[in-house]
């Protein structure tokens, strides 16, 4: 199982089928045959229909193709996600795969519906951030890829405030600090630090650990963010 274990430690238990297996066959379509031989040849098992990085990559798609076009950027980052958690062999399946869930209209709604039902909220949240790495990729975020994400977030069932933390990290303006902790600028220093302490336990790099390491890297930096975004409050506010 090596890196993928990664993935499914934190017992998911992705079921077969549903509107996420409809899909990936969809994709595999004709050459389904050609890579399980393939896949034989490596003694290494064909991708299930319903696994969890086939699911992500639909909502890869979703955000890819949010613009009406297709970066040369995004589909890099996807790919050296792919081979950072699977390697080079099975990275190479899945963006052939991706490639062709990109020439398809699917429905979000149900297969963010199938994900939250197998996803635990701590693993969903991080599930953004991925997402919006995509969407930064070409160093420039439309609101069309915002409105994707946050539909998906919407779809996953993350709380408006743990959405806007995590968007708050792409987006830089005077108030960022504020909405990184999900408080209003004239919140009292005792309500700023009552949501720092959530936010710190919220997002602790150790509550990702089964995801495996890009996902903690990125857990790390947010959390990061939001030491950064406290501090930067601390000091407008003149407290400690």
């Amino acid at each position: 199982m090596g890196k993928y274990a990664k993935w499914i430690g934190g017992g998911f238990g992705w079921a077969l089928g549903g509107p996420i297996g409809a899909i990936i066959g969809f994709a595999l379509g004709s050459a389904l045959d050609n890579l399980k031989k393939e896949e034989n040849l490596h003694n290494e098992p064909l991708t299930t229909r319903g696994d969890f990085a086939a699911s992500l990559l639909i909502l890869s798609a979703a955000v890819m193709k949010a613009d009406n076009k297709v970066m040369r950027s995004e589909l890099e980052f996807v790919k050296q996600f792919y081979v950072s958690q699977f390697g080079e062999y099975k990275a190479k399946n899945y963006i052939n795969t991706l490639k062709s869930i990109l020439e398809k209209d699917f429905s979000l709604d149900e297969v963010c519906t199938q994900i939250r039902s197998n996803m635990d909220y701590d693993s969903r949240i991080h599930l953004l951030h991925y997402l919006f790495g995509i969407a930064i990729a070409d160093r420039e975020i439309i609101s069309t890829e915002v409105k994707t994400i946050d539909s998906i977030s919407d779809y996953l069932g993350v709380a408006e405030d743990d959405f806007g933390s995590i968007k708050a990290l792409f987006y830089k303006d005077p108030s960022a600090a504020y909405v990184l902790l999900g408080i209003e600028p004239d919140a009292t220093i005792p309500e700023i630090k009552k949501a720092y302490r959530e936010m710190a336990m919220k997002y602790h790099p150790d509550k990702v650990i089964h995801l495996g390491e890009d996902f903690q890297k990125a857990a790390n930096e947010r959390f990061q963010k939001i030491n950064e975004a406290y501090e930067t409050i601390q000091k407008e506010k003149g407290f400690s």
